[in-house]
C-alpha cells in the first residue's frame, strides 16, 4: 500500500513509511539529501537504485537546472496548507532560556513601557516638544517646524555613527545589513553641504519626507569602514550600548529621536548650512531629554490617560494574581513618584501601594545596580524627603535615589508657563543602590524574576551581575509575529529558504550556461529578502532580523532576557506554577536532523526526493 502523500510503494524509495521516519539526508553527493556536497562514502541513507546520469552540458544542463527549480516550487506549495499561516500567537510568551515559576517568589518591574504600556500617539508629542525646544532654547533655525513626525521611519535597535552620520542596522555578528545604512549628513566636517538649485523638504502625505534619507550604495558604505561591512566591537558598542563614536537607539522613546535628527539634518542641507556632525547629535539628544527631565512627557499623560496608556486593566489582573498566590512583589523606576502614583491610581487604584512590598521612584538605572556608594532616602506623602537612616525598608513606603535640587538658574521648559510643572527642576542628586537592597529585602538570584523594556539600563546588570532571572517586553513583538503570521511573509519566507538551498546544491555546476541559471536564481533569492523585509518596515525591516542573521539587537536580547513577550498581560496566559522551555533550535551541523525544519520548508538544503513523504 502505498504510503500517504507518496505514489510509490514503501520500500521502493518512500521514506515516509518505515518504523523510524523519515531518515536524515546526508551530505553525500551521491545522496540528493541536504548539506553541502562533500567528500567521503555513500550515505547509507541514500537510495539503493542507480542514480540517473547527469546532463552532459551546456543547455541540457541549464533545462535540468530550471526542471529542478520547477519541481520545488511545486513541492513548496503543497507543503504550505493554509491553516500553517496561523502558527504563532502574539499574546505568548517566549523563553530563551529554561525558567519554572513555580521557582519565583519575588516579582519586580519597571514602570514605564511595563507597567504602563504607552500608545504611539504619544511619539509626536515627545518629537514636536522637543523640535520646538531646539528652536527655542538651542536657537535652532525657525524652519525646523515645518517638520512633522514620521512613524514609519525608523525601528528600535539601530546603530548611528555620529561621525559617519550613518544609520544602520547591525547584525549578531557586527556587519552592517547592506541597504539598511541611511546617510543623515552629506558633508565632511566644517564643510558646508553643496545642495543642487531649487532643492528644498520634499512634502509626501503632509508630512515633510527628509532628502537625506537616501540608503547608501553597498560600495560606499563598505569603502567608509576600510573595505568591509564589519564593525569592529571597540567602535560599535560598550555595554550600555555606546561605543566611542557609534550609539544604539535601544528603547521606545528613541524613536522620535531618529525622527527628529534626520529632519534637523534635512533642514540644514536643504538651505547650505554649515554645522558639526557632533554638536547636532548631542543637541537632538539633550532636546529629547529635556522631554523627559523636565516633566513634560508626564504632563501630556497625566492630562488624558485614557488616551496615552493601554491595557491597564490587565496590569491590575496580572498583579492581583500574582500577589493572591503568595508572591511578592517591587517596583523600580527611573520615573518620579507624583508620576507614578498617579498611573498607577489610574490602572490599579488608591490602594495599589499595598500590592508592592518595596517601591523605588528616580532610581537612576543603570547605575543603581551597580553603584554601591549611594544610600536609600525615604519620601513623606507629600513626596519631600526624609532624614532618618534606612534599616529596612516597609512596605508601602516610598523610596528613592537622593533629592530634588530647586535652582533659579535651571531652565523652564518653553512654552510652559512659570510653575505649572512646579519649580524648576534639576537632574536629582544619585543616592540609592541595589547593593543595598539586596542586604535589606535579601532576595537574590534565581528566585527573583524582574521585567523591564530596556534591554541594558534595566536588564543586563541583573542578569549578568546578580544572578535574577529577567522578562523583557518587546511591544513590537505582537505586530511582527502578526506579520510572520499572514500568508505573504509564509510563502515569501518559505520559498526563499528553499531556493536557497537550491543554490547551495547546484552551484558545482560551473559551465556558462549553469552560471546564467545560477544567476538568475540569485537575482530572485535577493528580491525575496527585500520583499520580507519591507514587510515590517521599509527602510530597516524586523527588528529581530538582517535578512537570515539575528540583528544585533536580538543578540543582546538572548544574552540578557530569560523570557520575552509583548507586553505584561501575557503572563495572564500561564498558571503562575507554568514552566517556559525553550524550543532546541538547531545548530547548523544539527539542521539535517531536524524533520520540524523539512516540514515547513525552512531547511536549508531541501530536495525533492528527502521531501516528497511529507507531501
Amino acid at each position: 500500500m502505498p504510503a500517504r502523500g507518496c505514489g510509490r510503494p514503501v520500500g521502493a524509495g518512500c521514506r515516509g513509511g518505515g518504523p523510524r521516519g523519515p531518515r536524515a539526508a546526508s551530505s553525500s553527493p551521491s545522496c540528493p539529501g541536504c548539506g553541502p556536497p562533500g567528500p567521503g562514502a555513500a550515505c547509507p541513507g541514500a537510495p539503493r537504485s542507480v542514480p540517473s546520469p547527469a546532463p552532459a552540458g551546456g543547455a541540457e544542463v541549464g533545462a535540468h537546472l530550471w526542471a529542478r527549480y520547477q519541481d520545488l516550487r511545486r513541492l513548496v506549495h503543497d507543503l504550505l496548507p493554509p491553516e500553517i499561516c496561523s502558527l504563532l500567537n502574539p499574546a505568548a510568551i517566549y523563553s530563551n532560556n529554561e525558567i519554572s515559576l513555580r521557582d519565583v517568589e519575588v516579582y519586580g518591574f519597571d514602570y514605564d513601557y511595563t507597567l504602563a504600556q504607552y500608545a504611539d500617539a504619544l511619539h509626536p508629542e515627545i518629537f514636536n516638544a522637543a523640535r520646538d525646544i531646539l528652536i527655542e532654547h538651542y536657537k535652532y533655525p525657525e524652519g525646523i517646524r515645518r517638520y512633522d513626525y514620521n512613524p514609519s521611519f525608523a525601528i528600535r535597535g539601530l546603530h548611528y555613527d555620529i561621525q559617519k552620520s550613518l544609520l544602520m542596522k547591525i547584525d549578531a555578528f557586527h556587519y552592517v545589513q547592506l541597504g539598511t545604512a541611511y546617510r543623515l549628513v552629506l558633508a565632511l566636517p566644517g564643510l558646508r553641504p553643496r545642495v543642487p538649485p531649487g532643492l528644498g523638504p520634499l512634502w509626501i502625505g503632509g508630512v515633510c519626507a527628509p532628502r537625506g534619507l537616501q540608503p547608501v550604495p553597498d560600495e560606499e558604505v563598505i569603502d567608509l569602514y576600510g573595505g568591509t561591512q564589519h564593525i569592529p566591537l571597540y567602535q560599535m558598542s560598550g555595554f550600555y550600548g555606546k561605543g566611542p563614536s557609534i550609539k544604539q537607539f535601544m528603547d521606545i522613546f528613541s524613536l522620535p529621536e531618529m525622527a527628529l535628527l534626520s529632519c534637523v539634518v534635512d533642514h540644514f542641507l536643504g538651505h547650505g548650512l554649515e554645522f558639526d556632525q557632533a554638536h547636532l547629535y548631542k543637541d537632538v539628544t539633550d532636546a529629547i531629554r529635556d522631554v523627559h527631565v523636565k516633566g513634560l512627557m508626564y504632563q501630556w499623560i497625566e492630562q488624558d490617560m485614557e488616551k496615552y496608556i493601554l491595557k491597564g486593566e490587565e496590569t491590575f489582573a496580572v498583579l492581583n494574581r500574582l500577589v493572591a498566590h503568595g508572591k511578592q512583589l517591587f517596583l523600580v523606576t527611573n520615573s518620579p513618584f507624583s508620576f507614578v502614583d498617579k498611573g498607577m491610581r489610574h490602572m490599579v487604584g488608591p490602594d495599589w501601594r499595598q500590592l508592592f512590598d518595596v517601591v523605588i521612584v528616580q532610581a537612576d538605572k543603570p547605575s543603581f545596580f551597580t553603584d554601591r556608594r549611594k544610600p536609600f532616602r525615604k519620601l513623606d506623602e507629600k513626596g519631600s524627603l526624609q532624614w532618618d537612616r534606612i534599616t529596612c525598608l516597609e512596605k508601602g513606603k516610598i523610596y528613592r535615589q537622593g533629592g530634588l535640587v530647586e535652582d533659579k538658574a535651571c531652565w523652564q521648559p518653553p512654552g510652559i508657563p512659570v510653575g505649572m510643572l512646579g519649580p524648576a527642576v534639576c537632574p536629582p542628586t544619585c543616592q540609592g543602590n541595589l547593593f543595598d537592597f539586596l542586604r535589606l529585602t535579601e532576595w537574590r538570584g534565581p528566585r527573583v524574576l524582574y521585567f523591564g523594556d530596556h534591554l541594558y539600563s534595566d536588564l543586563a546588570d541583573l542578569m549578568l551581575r546578580h544572578g535574577w532571572r529577567t522578562g523583557a517586553i518587546i511591544p513590537e513583538l505582537e505586530r511582527e509575529i502578526r506579520i510572520i503570521n499572514t500568508e505573504q511573509y509564509m510563502h515569501s519566507l518559505t520559498w526563499q529558504q528553499a531556493l536557497t538551498g537550491l543554490l547551495e546544491r547546484m552551484q558545482t555546476h560551473q559551465d556558462a550556461e549553469s552560471r546564467q541559471v545560477l544567476a538568475a536564481w540569485m537575482k530572485e533569492r535577493q528580491e525575496l529578502r527585500c520583499v520580507t523585509k519591507a514587510l515590517f518596515n521599509a527602510q530597516f525591516g524586523s527588528i529581530f532580523r538582517t535578512f537570515h542573521n539575528p540583528t544585533y539587537f536580538s543578540r543582546r536580547l538572548v544574552r540578557f532576557s530569560d523570557l520575552y513577550m509583548a507586553s505584561l498581560s501575557c503572563l495572564l496566559n500561564y498558571s503562575v506554577d507554568f514552566t517556559f522551555y525553550p524550543r532546541r533550535t538547531p545548530l547548523q551541523h544539527e539542521a539535517p536532523l531536524w524533520m520540524d525544519q523539512l516540514c515547513t520548508g525552512c531547511m536549508k538544503t531541501p530536495f525533492l526526493s528527502d521531501m516528497a513523504h511529507i507531501r
